[in-house]
């Protein structure tokens, strides 16, 4: 037998057009907005998988969905891209609740990627629950089951992360785009980026790196879909290691850190 705090706790939209529309910028973060929506959201992700974020454009249908979201969730940390797509989503549907998903976040450096770290997706997802919580009250008791229980999965990713790189030898990795500046802070990690501010790597840049990463006997490059592989598949040749294709933007959000753990404990 169901008791009632059961049904307060697992209210249920009775279709899809009853849900709340959340658009966000990412896909990382709509994995967020998933795991504490649950059934009463739907989620649009407004840059998909595998575009670059600087140079992507909105398509048409994109516009069209705009107009139907309740929550605009935002990483809100400096990604320069996130204040056009403000702009046009908040002229082109009203009433939407904006949402800064880094709030309490301390930037670093003016690195933006702060989803990149389990210590800080954990605030992400309470300022997620408090921003759905204040868009459909009613659902309040059934986000807050989800964050906690959410949470309590991102506490043991963190710990998790922690017992995998316990032992790792090497604790440099080289990236092309350097996105995982929050992920090696927490984790005692360097990474050693190819592009830097946002420009390409020069030939001298490229020289000086990989006498770096043979100075230090790094055997690990990330590569991802968003950005030019083959660089980085020239360097992991010329030091001797080895490319694997790891996205920050990948929506996999737990399986992705995990997996970016165990290859660098790999080393």
């Amino acid at each position: 037998m169901f008791s009632l705090a059961s049904i307060l706790a697992h209210p249920t939209p009775a279709s899809e057009e009853d849900k709340i529309g959340v658009a966000v910028t990412i896909p990382p973060l709509a994995k967020l907005v998933e795991e504490v929506g649950g059934e009463r959201v739907r989620v649009f992700v407004l840059i998909p998988p595998g575009a670059d974020p600087r140079t992507y454009e909105l398509k048409p249908g994109q516009l069209e969905m705009l107009g139907k979201v309740k929550v605009f969730v935002r990483v809100g940390s400096g990604l320069c891209f996130e204040n056009e797509l403000t702009n046009r989503l908040m002229g082109n549907a009203g009433g939407v609740l904006l949402v800064n998903a880094s709030e309490g976040i301390k930037v670093v450096g003016g690195d933006p990627h702060v989803w990149l770290s389990p210590r800080n997706a954990i605030i992400m997802v309470e300022n997620i629950y408090r921003g759905l919580a204040e868009a459909d009250p009613e659902g309040q008791a059934y986000y807050a089951q989800n964050k906690e229980k959410f949470q309590e999965k991102l506490l043991e990713l963190d710990r998790e992360i922690v017992r995998i790189l316990s032992k790792a030898e090497n604790r440099r990795f080289i990236v092309y785009h350097p996105a995982w500046g929050y992920f090696a802070r927490d984790y005692g990690l360097t990474q050693m980026p190819i592009e830097r501010e946002g420009k390409e790597p020069t030939m001298k840049s490229l020289i000086e790196l990989v006498e770096e990463a043979r100075k230090h006997h790094v055997k690990l490059v990330f590569a991802s879909p968003e950005f030019n592989p083959k660089v980085a598949e020239l360097v992991a040749r010329e030091i001797e290691g080895r490319t694997v294709y790891l996205s920050p933007l990948d929506q996999n959000y737990v399986e992705n850190l995990r997996r970016a753990a165990l290859e660098i404990g790999r080393g």
